[in-house]
């Protein structure tokens, strides 16, 4: 019985053992047709492409390459080269896809499948993009790819389909720029709030919650203006000017949602803020209001259920991305918190300097011009002779020419002390003066510095 079965099982083994080896190519060559040897060796390729043997498939690509280099499928071979990269799918596997693509592009640029090697390009990096919150930098190389094909292939059949993706990764990237100002705004760094909001709104238009980013830096530029009415600055009038500036550009940011997003959510807060500034209230236009509508109708609703399962994944929904409009095709615009501050400093600066010129000219005034500021308990010259006249004071005192008397000068409690004890005991004078003096240094307290301000005691 055992000799028997071990023929056939010897048979089983041989035959899983071929099945094994049959994608590994030891001859490329092998059976392939002498007349059209690089045909043959393509479709061979094709073939084992189509069985997922993608390491077959590139020996025989690499083959055909290499031994036939003006071969008419030469172009075909290296694209598809990439493309084998591509299916097999995994980060390593993509960056070679990517590294093959561009070679193509390098070396045939005026061929149709030029803007499709750059569309798998712009594809990997959009198939690797994370949600807002997390890493961006795949979402930004998937977006300046996009721009890529969309420039340097207008009459491509694929461009439509590349603006609709890079609609969708503006849509991410505004999302993130929101979410960090909306941060800001919640704790108050307006600066920083303010830089964001206003990239958001030059770079990514068609952000589904752009209408929110203008409002929110509306309600900036009023807290702004209230800041500088706030402030205690002589110079009014200056004052004034400086927070009718910020005003104006509330004003600005609240008009252009009712201009720009007519059909949006904050349309009527809009209103409500600009009735409220007593400002005109503009009236948009039949066009804006059309294309405002488009664009909110294209967007896909996501319920609160799917918005809970979101978070549990690692890709971004892109349900909310417009599916109509021009993307903005301009690099994105990064504003500097620093350089706002830095603006408004400058401004503050001349209010400054003017409240202290208004000053200077008081103390001129008060000092009898001599530009210095008088200390605050020494009244003005011409005062003491009012006084003296007042008490009764004799005119040869305090007379025309005369010097006016010599204020006495302050004594605290503990020197008073030690007067009073030095008249009553001549004999024990010494001691009493250097009780006192004891008494009067150890009375004052050290003020703290550094880190000894945390400690309380």
């Amino acid at each position: 019985m055992l000799r028997q079965t071990a023929p056939i099982c010897v048979a089983l083994i041989c035959m899983l053992l071929l099945a094994g080896c049959q994608h590994k190519v030891q001859n490329p060559m092998a059976g392939i047709d002498s007349k059209q040897p690089d045909k043959g060796l393509y479709d061979r390729a094709m073939e084992s492409m189509r069985k997922a043997h993608y390491t077959e498939a590139r020996t025989l690509l690499e083959t055909l390459i290499n031994a036939y280099p003006d071969s008419e499928y030469i172009a075909r071979a290296k694209l598809a080269v990439g493309e084998s990269w591509y299916a097999e799918g995994g980060t390593a596997a993509w960056k070679q896809a990517e590294v093959e693509f561009k070679d193509f592009q390098t070396f045939f640029p005026n061929m149709p499948e030029a803007a499709e090697a750059q569309l798998k390009v712009a594809t990997i990096h959009y198939r690797q993009m994370e949600k807002a919150d997390r890493d961006f930098s795949e979402a930004q190389r998937a977006g300046e790819e996009y721009k890529a094909l969309i420039q340097q292939y207008p009459d491509s059949p694929l461009v439509p389909s590349a603006k609709q993706r890079l609609r969708e990764v503006q849509e991410v990237l505004g999302d993130r720029q929101y979410r960090i100002a909306h941060f800001y705004y919640l704790r108050e760094n307006l600066a920083a709030s303010q830089a964001r909001l206003q990239s958001l709104i030059e770079s990514y238009p068609l952000y589904s919650g752009a209408d929110d980013a203008l409002y929110e830096l509306g309600r900036i530029y009023e807290k702004e203006a209230t800041s500088v009415r706030s402030q205690k600055i002589t110079d009014a009038a200056l004052k004034e000017k400086l927070a009718a500036q910020f005003q104006k550009r509330a004003i600005d940011q609240y008009s252009r949602i009712i201009v720009r997003y007519p059909a949006g959510d904050r349309a009527g807060d809009a209103r409500h803020r600009l009735e409220a500034l007593n400002a005109i209230v503009p009236t948009p236009t039949a066009e804006a209001l059309a294309e405002s509508k488009a664009e909110e109708q294209s967007r896909a609703s996501i319920s609160m259920m799917k918005k809970a399962t979101d978070n549990f994944k690692k890709r971004p929904n892109m349900a909310r991305s417009a599916k109509v409009g021009d993307p903005n095709m301009q690099d994105e615009k990064v504003e500097s918190a620093v350089a706002l501050v830095q603006e408004l400093n400058t401004q503050l600066g001349a209010v400054v300097q003017s409240n202290q010129a208004t000053q200077k000219l008081e103390t001129d005034v008060v000092g009898g011009g001599t530009g210095t500021k008088l200390p605050p308990n020494q009244p003005a010259p011409g005062s003491q002779l009012a006084a003296a006249s007042s008490t009764g004071t004799k005119s040869a005192e305090v007379g025309e020419g005369a010097a006016p008397p010599t204020a006495p000068p302050q004594v605290n409690e503990a020197s008073r002390s030690s007067s009073t004890s030095t008249q009553n005991g001549a004999s024990n004078g010494q001691s009493t003066q250097d009780s006192s003096n004891k008494q009067d240094s150890t009375s004052k307290k050290k003020e703290k510095k550094g880190l000894r301000k945390l400690i309380p005691f």
